[in-house]
């Protein structure tokens, strides 16, 4: 990320709108960030870092809290920085929450913090990637930076006292900066991936454990050596019930046998009863078969008759239709004379309807002449109101402006003299302003000096507690090295009595090598244990760390006590004889000049805003004045027009007949003249189409009445004809008459449905014959079989049966659930084999990833190590330059105690003692040398793997003056070498040598009305 542009208007020192072009320091310059003390130097990196993330780099102060005094209430508090990141331009503007002054009225109103977040293309168009809410601008920008703002503050700004930081990290900080700096989420997907397989590999396997439970618990069975037990005791049992099922089978199969043939036996004896009975039957139907017989030998004699019998009857049925036929002729006939006569008696009223229409239509033309002059007649009415209404409104405007325009001179004379007062008391303002600025600058500088006195007390009494934990510490240690050594010279004696125990004569000593032992040593003691010695020396190991650690921090309470007591004297010699006053009395003083100067500010707004006020009332005056006098003039327009309107309103009212004196009674009246016209004339089309409708009906029903008389003639002849042919021949036939005739006639279906019955009868007789002589053969010596004692044998084998298979059920049953658990189990424990195998993989594999072995480093720690190694490596050798080859930073490879992460705290290798301690030993100048190395070797190695996060800025805040001279040469020679390897580097410093050394600065100018900025280049 490389800065472009800052814009910060009132905030912190700020009061006015304040630009800082990086560009124009170059592509990778080192700068200096000059300025006196309170300037607002760590407000420009408070507002890089607002910007960005919304906090400062402190984090000491709020958003809302950065806001400055001295800016003008019209001026909103925000800060907009452009950036780049890579080839792309980012431009983001945020707005803390703050009460600003309302846009209309008086007062103030809360302003909601916001931010909004833009994409700079090539052609200096904006692209809105945020348009206002503050969450979503900051995970965008995490999102394009790849760090958050603790991470920003520890990599990329290094903030006034925070410089330590990124040093003095335990691992767990250090993993989560590093995983986020160098992408190595992957290791830590693939630990939880490993971790939640071995996991799910665990549940199936206790799953199976407790299905195999389930199985055996399902079975009854308490394990597996119950259930080859049972199946061995069941064996037996199954054959033998087995055997008995089969018994049980065979004598049931028998009963059913012998029920069988019994039941077919009794079935023939009742179909010989059945058959006998049918014989009698057939007997009572042969008179019935001859009579069929002789009413189909009459039918066949019928029907020689048939043919003329049809005719007659189909000519009788002509002579009843047409008679019918010419009935009906004659009522059509009547009806249609009835109607002529009618319509011939509307047909001569047409003239009359003619008539009345032409006088219908000379009305309605009278009417449609009138609608203009009504139309004429509403618009001037209309006007008359609107100017009746027009010239009240201007009477009425006229008099409101008069008095307006009285009031309004009044109210001016008024604020004329205000004024004159308000002149008077608003002089004093400029000069309680400055004395009011030196007042608060003194009470801030007091507030400091009496904070840095109640710290000073603080640090004495740390120092005193650090000394007494010194001293217990050291006698600590001293106990620890005397207990060691107690216990390692009981050792060695007791190794001594170990090898004398196992002297022989004559053989040589492993020690001397003599073949005589007149004294061995003797044990007079148990031997110690090589744990118990080896935990003795780790206590002695552990006291020295805590008693050098307790040293360290004293000799930096020490420092930082000496700090504080310098900056506090320099305070007391800013203040002067203020010094000697209390912070109560300081108040008073502030209060007394700040309550002189809200009263002179309040005269002069107040001065001001008369000012505002007479200016408007004089520009109010000519507006009502000239408003007044076109109110005039326009009332005289409307009044000679509203009597011209009159006057011709008038001339048209008298010219139009009473009853339609307005549009909506014409109109209606024309529609009801248009509408009785129009039934007039529907009533003659009526008229004239029934008379000739008439006429043509009347015609029709005469001719089909004349066509029905001829047609009933001419049937009733042919009728007579075919009765006689039919008589004629009846006469000669063997029936006595009509009626004999027509019950002897058939129809062809009814002749075959009785040759059918008289067939089948015969069929039906020939068959009974012969059944019966069959079943009367076949059951020649026979008796009835006895089916009660059939049906009670059954019963029996069926109960026996039934006995015999639940047993072999049960039985059964419980050898093949004894099976299907065995098989059950067997597939179980397949499938947990295969599990304990994959697991035996997986979940070691799951162990180490996640540190849960050996020194408990997980995979992306182990990772990060490796990556830490290469950052340590550069570090160090910008290090050992600036400490003069003295330290070296190394990564500590123990394990950390209990459960604590481990695998990426830093220790400091000491060339001068050849020893390796914390980091937290070293001096507050050493570590902040420690922690640039870091910070530059950190930003050479994460640019240097691929994908990992551009790091191309830093800014450090302080901590060179903590320097000596020569390290701080060497120091200064490592910020250009950065530079010159394309950094961009900016140093806040108060040391002189580096406003020397640096030629391009950012240069603060501190005053009473706010600070500005100044670029200063080479």
């Amino acid at each position: 990320m490389r800065p472009l542009r800052l814009t910060m208007t009132a905030f912190g020192p700020f009061a006015d709108e304040q630009i800082i072009d990086f560009a124009a320091l170059g592509s990778n310059p080192l700068f200096l960030i000059n300025g006196p003390t309170g300037a607002g130097k760590t407000t420009i990196l408070d507002a890089i870092c607002f910007a960005l993330y919304g906090k400062t780099t402190g984090d000491e102060r709020e958003g809302t809290q950065m806001r400055c005094d001295m800016a003008d209430e019209q001026r909103l508090t925000q800060v907009s920085f452009e950036f780049e990141l890579g080839s792309t331009r980012y431009l983001i503007r945020r707005v803390p929450e703050q009460p600003r002054a309302k846009k209309s009225g008086e007062g103030v109103t809360l302003q909601k913090s916001e931010a909004q977040l833009s994409r700079v293309d090539t052609d200096g168009s904006e692209t809105l990637l945020v348009a206002a809410k503050v969450s979503d601008a900051t995970a965008q920008i995490e999102q394009l930076t790849g760090l958050d703002v603790d991470q920003f503050r520890q990599v990329m700004v290094l903030p006034q006292g925070k410089f330590r930081e990124l040093l003095m990290a335990d691992s767990k900080a250090r993993e989560k900066i590093f995983s986020q700096l160098f992408q190595t989420h992957i290791y830590r997907r693939i630990e939880e991936r490993l971790k939640q397989q071995a996991a799910g590999i665990r549940r199936d396997v206790e799953a199976m454990r407790n299905r195999r439970g389930g199985i055996l618990e399902g079975a009854e069975l308490a394990s597996d050596q119950a259930l080859i037990e049972e199946q061995a005791l069941i064996a037996p049992e199954l054959e033998l019930a087995q055997a008995h099922k089969q018994q049980a089978e065979q004598a049931l199969l028998t009963a059913n046998q012998n029920l069988d043939k019994g039941l077919k036996l009794q079935s023939d004896f009742n179909r010989l009863q059945a058959l006998q009975s049918e014989g009698e039957g057939l007997k009572a139907r042969q008179l019935e078969a001859t009579l069929w017989q002789q009413r189909l030998q009459a039918a066949g004699r019928a029907n020689s008759l048939s043919p003329l019998y049809r005719a007659m009857q189909s000519r009788l049925g002509e002579q009843r239709s047409a008679s019918q036929h010419l009935d009906e002729c004659q009522q059509i006939h009547a009806s249609a004379e009835q109607a002529l006569n009618q319509s011939q008696q509307a047909f001569e009223q047409l003239g009359a309807l003619e008539q009345e229409q032409l006088s219908q239509q000379q009305r309605l033309t009278q009417l449609e002449a009138l609608a203009p002059q009504l139309e004429q007649l509403n618009q001037l009415s209309e006007r008359l109101a609107d100017g009746q209404a027009k010239m009240q409104a201007a009477e009425a405007s006229g008099k409101q402006s008069a008095k307006q325009l009285d009031e309004l001179n009044q109210a001016r004379q008024e604020i004329v003299s205000r004024r004159e007062i308000l002149k008077r008391d608003a002089e004093p303002q400029l000069a309680l302003q400055q004395s009011l600025s030196d007042g608060r600058a003194q009470l801030k500088v007091f507030e400091r000096w009496q904070q840095q006195g109640l710290e000073i007390a603080a640090l004495e009494q740390k120092l005193t507690a650090a000394k007494t934990a010194g001293s217990e510490l050291a006698e600590k240690h001293k106990q620890a090295i005397d207990a060691h050594k107690r216990l390692e010279l009981s050792w060695h004696r007791g190794q001594a009595a170990r090898l004398a125990a196992e002297l022989s004569p004559g053989e040589p000593c492993p020690v001397c090598g003599s073949l005589e032992h007149p004294e061995p040593a003797m044990g007079e003691f148990d031997l110690p244990s090589d744990e118990a010695l080896a935990q003795a020396k780790q206590r002695e190991s552990d006291a020295l760390n805590l008693l050098h650690q307790a040293r360290s921090e004293y000799k930096l309470l020490q420092q930082s006590l000496s700090n504080l007591q310098l900056s506090a004297s320099l305070l007391q010699e800013e203040l002067g004889e203020a010094a000697g006053l209390s912070f109560d009395e300081h108040q008073a003083r502030l209060a007394e000049l700040s309550d002189g100067f809200e009263r002179a500010k309040a005269a002069q707004q107040s001065l001001a805003q008369l000012e505002t006020q007479l200016e408007r009332s004089e520009h109010q005056g000519r507006e009502l004045q000239t408003a007044l006098d076109e109110a005039r003039a326009h009332y005289g327009k409307l009044a000679e027009q509203l009597a011209s309107d009159k006057g011709q309103y008038q001339q048209i009212s008298a010219a139009i007949p009473q009853g339609f004196s307005d549009v909506a009674t014409l109109s209606t009246a024309i529609a009801d003249l248009t509408k009785t016209i129009d039934e007039l004339k529907a009533r003659q089309q009526s008229v004239r189409a029934a008379h000739a409708k008439a006429e043509q009906d009347n015609a029709a029903a005469k001719a089909s009445l004349e066509a029905a008389s001829r047609r009933l003639g001419e049937v009733n002849a042919l009728a007579e004809q075919e009765s006689l042919s039919f008589q004629q021949a009846l006469a000669t036939s063997e029936f006595e008459s009509v009626a004999a005739f027509e019950q002897a006639c058939l129809t062809e279906a009814e002749q075959a449905e009785l040759s059918n019955q008289i067939k089948a009868f015969e069929q039906a007789l020939i068959t009974h014959q012969a059944n019966l002589s069959q079943l009367q053969e076949a059951l020649a010596g026979c008796e009835a079989p006895d089916m009660s004692a059939l049906e009670q044998q059954k019963m029996d084998a069926e109960q026996v049966m039934q006995q015999a298979l639940a047993q072999w059920q049960k039985v059964s049953a419980r050898a093949a659930q004894l099976s299907q658990t065995q098989e059950q189990l067997k597939a179980l424990d397949l499938k947990a084999g295969a599990l304990e195998q994959q697991y035996a993989v997986v979940g070691t594999l799951a162990d180490v990833a996640n540190g849960n072995t050996g020194n408990k480093i997980s995979l992306q720690r182990f990772v990060l190590s490796v990556l830490l190694d290469d950052v340590l490596l550069e570090a160090s050798h910008r290090l050992q330059l600036m400490s003069k080859g003295r330290y070296r930073l190394l990564r500590k490879e123990e394990r950390a105690k209990g459960n604590k992460a481990s695998g990426l705290e830093l220790e400091v290798e000491d060339a001068y003692t050849a020893k390796v301690r914390s980091v937290a030993t070293l001096s507050g100048g050493e570590s902040f040398m420690a922690a640039l190395s870091m910070a530059l070797g950190l930003s050479d190695v994460v640019q240097a793997y691929a994908g990992g996060i551009k790091l191309d800025t830093l800014f450090i805040d302080e901590g060179f003056g903590s320097l000596d001279q020569d390290s701080l040469e060497l120091a200064i020679r490592t910020l250009m070498d950065l530079q010159s390897a394309g950094r961009m580097v900016g140093v806040i410093s108060h040391v002189t040598e580096m406003k020397e050394q640096i030629a391009s600065r950012i240069d603060i100018l501190k005053s009473a009305e706010g600070s500005e900025i100044k670029l200063v280049l080479p």
